[in-house]
This record gives structure tokens, C-alpha cells and sequence, in this order.
């Protein structure tokens, strides 16, 4: 049965600690994973989702499991019998700087492959949304990327890519070779005001795109035939550039608790609002909203909205307004 999205990578248990871990105390168990979280925040706006990856034979990825189907997740997943569930732990250091640190190596999630993608996409799917994460993971979750954007971008269907640099997984070099050829293939392209060199080309005579000419790389996306390049700038807001023009939004003043999962909160409010036949300034507003909430909600997931409370914020702003 097609669903509205589907997404693959690799989901995680991120063990959360509210001061520095080196200080000990106790530790919050959460799932986290890039594409989990956009798969959750499509779900709680009301479309279908789907998630393909695999998890380990232990109790982290049978957590991973509960949580996502009890999200309304749709599942395709395996289990690998040998190797573990990938595990990060992050403190909240400061009020203002939390640190992650991973130990995902050779886990199970990175062992996704091109067959497993292969058969999820037979099922059909409005959108595909990427992210650059996964294609960092290992050659074959590489190739399962690559074979994923060539093959949905053949069928007709939307694709997205998300950069989500991790500079932790590779050099800006290293993804730039792959990331530049994927975003010939999507349709929707999101990135960081510092990704977007590594996945546009250089302008004609030099060697690279550089990191500061956001125009000039979203003109040069766009004339590979991207139809939308979204630009995420945290605190600043979000831009969007189309064949129409280009149109930017502030964020909403919020308390930030938690950062970690506002981007993908904003890629998962985009998405379906484009599921919703919203136009750019629609689907701009309510990627910010739902940034919005997740930064002033603990969690990767846990604050994002559903349908009935996407108001709630604006509701806010107005009244400190008056």
C-alpha cells in the first residue's frame, strides 16, 4: 500500500543525561535517528510514514520498534543477529550546549542495503526523503542510497534530501563526492546555510561551491532541475528558493530547551504541508512551527505537534504581540 513518506537509515537509543556525564546520575532512554524523526513528525501531522532499517537482536532495538509503532510508524525492518543496536549519549553541558557522542560503528543500522530498499520501494511511496546520514554509514548503506534516489527519481516520485552533515561520519570532501551526485536526483533539497556547497555544483572555473554564496548555489540546484531548495538557519528561520523566487521567514521566538530534532521538526512540517497541496509560504510556515516546538520541547520527538496544535504557537505569538 503506498504511504505518504517513506524513509530508511539507522535509529538509535540515545541515552540523555540533564548535566555533564562525567558528573554520573541517571539517563533518559530515547530513540533517535534523523529519518525516524521525520517519519514520527509526518505521522503526528496527520499522512502515513514509513521506516526501513535495521536494529539489533537486543533490547535497544526491540525498544526502537515499540516506540516507532506505537508512533504509527509503519515498519519494514530486520534484525540482525549479530550485530548491536547503535547507542549515543548526550549531556546538556551547559543551558545553552549540549554534546553528543556516538558509538554506532559496524552497529546493525549501518548494514542497510540496496535489496531491503529495493523491495520497500515496490510498495510505493508519494515521497522519498534521504538524508546524508545514512549515506555516511558504510558502502552498502551508501549504494542503498544512491540506488534509492536513481530508481524513485525514475518513477516519478518526490524525492528529498536532507544533507544533515556529520562531520563525525566523514570529511566535507568525502560527502561532497557522494551528496552533489545524489542532488541531481531529488526533487526537494534541504540543507544547512553551511551544507549547501556540498551538494551544489561549483560555479563554471572553479573547484568548489563555496559556502557562503547561498544564492548562487540554490541557482545552480535549481538549474539541475530541484524544484525546491530549503535552507535552514536555526534561530535565524528558514529560506526557500524555487523557480518562482525565493522567500525567507523569521523563526518564532520560543524558550529553546533542546535543539537536537528542530531540523528535522522543520523537514517534517515542510513535508506535509507539500503532502497538503500547501504552497511555499505554507509549507515554509509550518516547517518553522513545527522547528518551533520541538526546540522548546525535550526530546528529538516528544513535542511534536499534531494537526489541532499547529495554531497553539501562533496563538502565543499574538498575544505577546498585542
Amino acid at each position: 500500500m503506498t504511504v505518504d513518506l517513506l524513509t530508511f537509515g539507522e535509529s538509535m537509543v540515545s541515552l540523555r543525561s540533564a548535566g555533564p556525564l562525567v558528573s554520573g546520575g541517571s539517563l533518559d532512554m530515547q530513540v533517535a535517528g534523523a529519518e525516524s524523526n521525520v517519519a514520527i513528525g509526518v505521522t503526528r501531522l496527520g499522512h502515513t510514514a514509513a521506516w526501513a532499517g535495521v536494529v539489533g537482536a537486543d533490547p535497544h532495538g526491540q525498544f526502537i520498534v515499540k516506540q516507532l509503532r506505537g508512533e504509527g510508524v509503519q515498519l519494514h525492518h530486520h534484525v540482525h543477529p549479530e550485530r548491536s543496536t547503535g547507542v549515543m549519549f548526550l549531556e546538556q553541558r551547559t543551558a545553552d550546549l549540549s554534546r553528543a557522542f556516538y558509538y554506532r560503528a559496524g552497529s546493525a543500522g549501518s548494514t542497510i542495503s540496496r535489496s531491503q530498499v529495493d523491495a520497500v520501494l515496490d510498495a510505493g511511496a508519494r515521497i522519498l526523503h534521504l538524508t546524508g546520514i545514512t549515506a555516511a554509514l558504510s558502502p552498502e548503506a551508501r549504494d542503498a542510497v544512491e540506488y534509492a534516489a536513481e530508481r524513485a527519481a525514475a518513477e516519478g516520485t518526490v524525492v528529498s534530501l536532507d544533507v544533515n552533515y556529520r562531520s563525525k561520519l566523514w570529511s566535507r570532501d568525502q560527502a561532497r563526492a557522494v551528496l552533489a551526485p545524489l542532488a541531481r536526483h531529488a526533487t526537494i533539497v534541504i540543507a544547512s546555510d553551511d551544507e549547501l556547497d556540498l551538494v551544489a555544483p561549483p560555479p563554471k572555473g572553479t573547484a568548489a561551491a563555496s559556502p557562503h554564496d547561498e544564492a548562487g548555489a540554490a541557482a545552480r540546484l535549481l538549474g539541475l532541475g530541484v524544484s525546491d531548495v530549503v535552507v535552514k538557519r536555526g534561530a535565524a528561520g528558514a529560506g526557500v528558493y524555487t523557480a518562482e523566487g525565493h522567500l525567507d521567514a523569521p523563526a518564532i521566538a520560543v524558550t529553546s530547551v533542546d535543539t537536537v530534532g528542530a531540523g528535522d521538526a522543520f523537514t517534517a512540517g515542510y513535508l506535509s504541508a507539500l503532502l497538503d497541496g500547501e504552497g511555499v509560504a505554507g509549507r515554509l510556515h509550518r516547517g518553522i512551527l513545527a522547528g518551533a516546538f520541538a526546540a522548546s520541547t525535550r526530546g528529538d520527538w516528544a513535542g511534536l505537534p499534531c494537526p489541532d496544535e499547529l495554531s497553539l504557537l501562533d496563538a502565543a505569538r499574538g498575544s505577546t504581540q498585542r
